[in-house]
């Protein structure tokens, strides 16, 4: 009973949290803006509260023990919770949070920010870009963008363009190909390492195999466009996400039509997202953008 009354501090559960995150006492202190000393105090009073030991302490290496393990796990859950209930009861103190790819964040939503700011400047949305194929929902974010291979059946997935692939260069790109046969002259810039943009667009305009080309590779659309920007060759890229650059005159398209993929990129709300106050906002928003695609 006695214990049950003086349950550990959140201070103390947050402290080993870090610690096992960072499997360092001097970078969690730092972290948590406390000394070393305070952050094992913190881990002692828990090691004292369950009358275990929580870690493995060696010269060279910091590891949990089995029960630090059960403990950490616990204090995980208990700190999610009440985050998840602040966040539910209050949730006009965050801004809206939403996961993308960091070449979509850069090339198609960030030329768009500034108007949705002028119209709506009393709302706040916090952007988490990754660079990994596959976008994943993360578990503090209320929606995520994500690339479909076809549309999706979801009824809450907003369909925001359809992948529409062109090859782009250089204005200043010397001799720039002006034909499928010319292409064999430069290097294919590839935005991903299983060359699939490539080898779509030239399957369907009856090239030559891709091992007769040259390649530099690359893992991202913001690397291949910035490489054909600066000369390096040619890249294969959705048209949405080259406008910006198109329309500066940064990136032309030398040749060739645009290729529908059948492939979308969607904006999808976590169930959560309901109870975020600018959610229904945000998604008209984003509604709006998708109405107004480029002209092809």
């Amino acid at each position: 009973m006695d214990k049950i009354r003086h349950v550990p501090s959140l201070q103390a559960m947050q402290a080993l949290v870090e610690v096992a995150s960072c499997g360092s006492f001097t970078t969690a202190a730092q972290k948590l803006c406390l000394t070393q000393s305070a952050v094992s105090r913190q881990i002692q009073q828990l090691e004292s509260h369950f009358n275990v030991a929580l870690f493995i302490r060696t010269s060279r290496s910091l590891r949990l023990t089995p029960e630090g393990e059960q403990v950490l796990a616990s204090a995980r859950s208990i700190l999610d919770q009440l985050k998840t209930l602040e966040e539910r009861l209050a949730p006009q103190k965050r801004p809206f949070r939403i996961r993308m790819h960091v070449s979509l964040a850069v090339r198609w939503l960030l030329p768009k920010l500034s108007d949705f700011y002028l119209s709506h400047p009393e709302v706040s949305l916090a952007i988490e870009t990754v660079a990994t194929e596959v976008v994943e929902p993360g578990n503090d974010s209320d929606a995520y963008i994500l690339y479909l291979p076809q549309p999706s059946t979801d009824p809450d997935c907003l369909t925001l363009f359809e992948e529409t692939l062109v090859p782009v260069c250089s204005p200043n790109l010397a001799n720039a190909p002006r034909s499928v046969e010319e292409l064999l002259r430069f290097a294919l810039l590839h935005r991903s390492a299983d060359r699939q943009a490539w080898i779509e667009w030239l399957a369907a305009n009856d090239s030559k195999p891709l091992e007769d080309y040259r390649h530099i590779p690359f893992n991202l659309d913001e690397l291949a466009l910035d490489a054909a920007a600066r000369g390096l060759g040619v890249a294969v890229t959705d048209m949405t996400l080259a406008a910006e650059s198109l329309e500066r005159g940064v990136l032309v398209v030398p040749f060739g039509a645009p290729l529908r993929t059948g492939g979308i990129y969607s904006l999808c709300p976590q169930p959560s997202a309901a109870s975020h106050p600018q959610c229904t906002l945000v998604m008209r928003w984003f509604a709006e953008q998708a109405m107004n695609p480029i002209a092809l």
